[in-house]
């Protein structure tokens, strides 16, 4: 029998223009769009490898050969893998850049990539336009580490990564289920647009992360 590619979609379509793309694991992804700026600028991340993991002895395990956060809400920031510990029994793990990794066969992980989506905000009027989306205090003085939240964002249930800034740009990175995908985009740019919030794609993504990465 013939070989069949999986071709894979994300659940929105960024407005804009792309300039580069590329097909990464049967997923087209942007790397970047004709008319990108300095910020600030929205990124979809759903071609990105996700898991969830559950376990009643988290502390010691290392998926992916790292270890898990001890304490509910703090992030641990590896590379392109981040690992948002949820509660006692409950980890995410997001891997947003570089190589895709080999599917762990860790029987606690369970791959939600294609049921969610993930996308990225960044910039220096980030918090402007967050606080329009949510009652969470995402811009909370004192943090200055990547920290995660849990709550609704666009009224829609979500994970958030936050990530204060400096060194590298204010930055939130959140996941939801895949279904609120059309209604959380037009929430997004609603909130950006007097903003001038653009898209941007993984390419700018990524050197944003990287400058946060110690």
């Amino acid at each position: 029998m013939p070989s069949v590619s999986l071709k894979r979609v994300s659940p929105i379509a960024l407005p804009g223009r792309p300039a580069r793309t590329e097909e990464c694991h049967g997923w087209p992804v942007v790397l970047s769009y004709a008319e990108e700026g300095g910020g600030p600028w929205v990124a979809d991340l759903s071609h990105r490898p996700r898991w969830d993991l559950q376990g009643p002895d988290l502390d010691r395990q290392q998926p992916l050969g790292h270890t898990i956060p001890v304490r509910p809400g703090e992030v641990h920031l590896a590379g392109g893998l981040l690992i948002n510990r949820l509660n006692a029994s409950q980890a995410a793990l997001w891997h947003l850049a570089g190589d895709f990794p080999e599917p762990p066969t860790d029987p606690a992980l369970t791959e939600v990539t294609e049921a969610t989506l993930c996308l990225a905000l960044a910039g220096s009027r980030l918090f402007g336009i967050t606080e329009k989306l949510t009652s969470l205090d995402l811009a909370a003085p004192g943090h200055t580490a990547p920290r995660l939240l849990q709550g609704p964002f666009g009224h829609v249930p979500c994970q958030l990564a936050v990530f204060p800034g400096p060194p590298g740009p204010p930055m939130l990175v959140f996941t939801c289920s895949r279904g609120y995908g059309h209604d959380m985009l037009h929430a997004v740019l609603a909130a950006g647009e007097e903003f001038g919030l653009r898209p941007a794609g993984q390419a700018t993504f990524e050197k944003a992360l990287t400058a946060h990465i110690h």
